[in-house]
């Protein structure tokens, strides 16, 4: 009798702890399916602290500038409160995000991305013969860090204006400052072609940095085994697909998200260059690219959705010292601003959708767009964007979505 209730007892136990882990197992299960596998970026086009911008910060580079017009930078100043008021200044280091700031904070994304076309510097030699030269004083750098800016791609056509010993300096108060990952330009081509990594909700983001020549970028400018520069795109698409295609098999892993950035192309135009087209689909269909983030244009270009991995081919200026410049251009409206907050999947780097705030570059700072000026630039992006098969809707927060067909 007693050994029959001793085998009762143990097979309760035993049902018991089986029924126990079940139960948990069943919890560790849902819980599981419940992680949210996606990741919000922010990603805008070029950030340009330099001349006039850096004239009203605390701390100034010496205004002579070498360009055909202007040789004083304070001019742009000038020029900018003669078009909307003057303003005071010094302003303090995060002034010119102005109403970026209450976006960045509602939006939350996970790492910020952007294009620094500035060299940080003190160094006072211009590189010869190149016209427009941009600098920030190296004690503006909390300019950056008071954004929380993630990664710089510094492969473009600017920030080697002060020459090497600029760009040097330039890299070298990045890597103290805090940010996180300096891209597209280095001490050596090593260092240039590296790409950057941060790790993101259990996965990674990677971000390829490159400049083309069709941007302006000499020639000269390409970072060698024991040369400073930045990190240059092979002309021929093929070269640059194999080149691409190497870097992320070396790299990429489960849950990683890889960003190809790129300067390349004209500042002005709405006209996509087919090559560039054709580079971006064939890196997505044979290099691992999940996004591509393209910038030089001044103004922002239409996107597409290509087997469902976004496509920027021109992000538009982000922050500049055009404010008060008139031109030929005035009507591409250069002083509208786009921030792009794409969420991708990072089980299989897909779009799931895009919230784009339109903003405005007014006395050297970011407000919000009026609804006219969002409604503007909404109709300009779904007009180029339906060539390329997605549409825009505006909301009644002036904020825009991007549309397309999911295939």
């Amino acid at each position: 009798m007693k050994r029959i209730y001793l085998s009762l007892l143990s097979i309760s136990l035993v049902l018991i702890l089986w029924l126990k882990w079940e139960e948990n197992y069943s919890f560790m299960k849902q819980d599981t399916s419940s992680i949210d596998h996606s990741v919000t970026l922010f990603l805008c086009g070029d950030v340009m602290t330099g001349r006039g911008i850096d004239q009203i910060l605390p701390y100034s580079v010496k205004p002579i500038l070498y360009e055909p017009y202007v040789k004083d930078a304070r001019d742009y100043l000038y020029l900018a409160e003669l078009k909307n008021g003057r303003f005071k200044y010094p302003v303090s280091f995060s002034y010119i995000w102005g109403n970026a700031l209450e976006v960045w904070k509602k939006m939350s994304p996970s790492v910020k991305i952007v294009n620094l076309e500035t060299s940080i510097t003190n160094h006072d030699e211009p590189w010869p013969g190149k016209g427009i030269n941009y600098r920030m004083h190296p004690k503006n750098i909390k300019v950056l860090t008071s954004a929380g800016i993630d990664f710089c791609s510094l492969a473009n056509n600017h920030i080697l204006d002060w020459e090497r010993p600029g760009l040097i300096e330039t890299l070298e108060t990045l890597k103290k400052s805090g940010i996180v990952v300096v891209v597209g330009a280095g001490k050596n081509v090593k260092e240039a072609a590296t790409p950057g990594i941060i790790h993101v909700n259990g996965g990674r983001l990677i971000v390829l940095a490159f400049g083309a020549r069709s941007s302006g970028i000499p020639k000269s400018w390409a970072a060698q085994e024991n040369l400073s520069g930045i990190n240059i795109l092979p002309e021929e698409i093929e070269a640059s697909v194999d080149l691409i295609k190497k870097q992320v098999a070396e790299v990429k892993q489960k849950n990683d998200i890889v960003v190809f950035s790129v300067h390349w192309g004209g500042n002005w135009g709405y006209k996509i260059p087919s090559d560039h087209r054709k580079l971006a689909h064939e890196i997505i269909d044979k290099a691992g690219v999940d996004i591509v983030h393209g910038h030089s244009s001044h103004h922002p270009m239409g996107m597409e959705v290509y087997k469902n991995k976004l496509i920027i081919y021109g992000a538009g200026d982000f922050i500049n010292d055009y404010e008060g410049i008139t031109s030929d251009h005035d009507n591409y409206r250069g002083e509208l601003s786009l921030m792009c907050f794409p969420k991708i999947n990072q089980v299989n780097g897909e779009l799931i959708s895009l919230k784009m705030v339109p903003m405005e570059v007014k006395n050297f700072r970011l407000n919000h767009a009026s609804k006219p000026d969002a409604l503007w630039l909404a109709e300009i992006l779904d007009r180029e964007g339906s060539k390329l098969g997605t549409e825009v809707k505006l909301n009644d927060d002036n904020s825009m979505d991007l549309e397309w067909d999911m295939k």
